[in-house]
């Protein structure tokens, strides 16, 4: 968890059941780390958690799939935070991490997640 990366791009494939939300997103073909990433300001979670330190920390995948699989929070959390259920076609982006290193398939476990205009927190429920 010492190296979060930022995904972007277009979801294509959604489920939105237990025990996590997933997803799988198409990777812009240009992404890049938005100049204000690190700036971007972060909901209040009932876990603490070092997001300033993570959006600053964020760096690209160093892999250059297109297909990302992404799982989120479970359904009830998801609902805590009064995320519109996502569908194909929605743009968005993640801050996460991978599970072991980039190795094997291009999988994200998502800390934040920011789509429509908002940022939710998805390690615990809002505070």
């Amino acid at each position: 968890q010492g190296r979060p990366i930022y995904l972007e791009g277009r979801a294509v494939r959604v489920a939105w059941r237990n025990p996590h939300v997933e997803l799988d997103l198409e990777v812009a073909a240009d992404l890049r780390l938005p100049a204000d990433l690190a700036k971007r300001p972060l909901p209040a979670q009932s876990a603490q958690v070092d997001g300033a330190g993570l959006l600053a920390a964020a760096v690209l995948p160093t892999r250059k799939d297109r297909l990302w699989h992404v799982e989120l929070a479970p359904p009830t959390r998801m609902e805590a935070w009064k995320v519109a259920e996502i569908r194909p076609g929605t743009p968005l982006a993640l801050l996460g991490f991978t599970f072991g290193g980039e190795q094997g398939e291009a999988v994200l476990r998502a800390e934040y997640l920011f789509v429509a205009g908002q940022t939710y927190g998805l390690r615990s429920s809002p505070a």
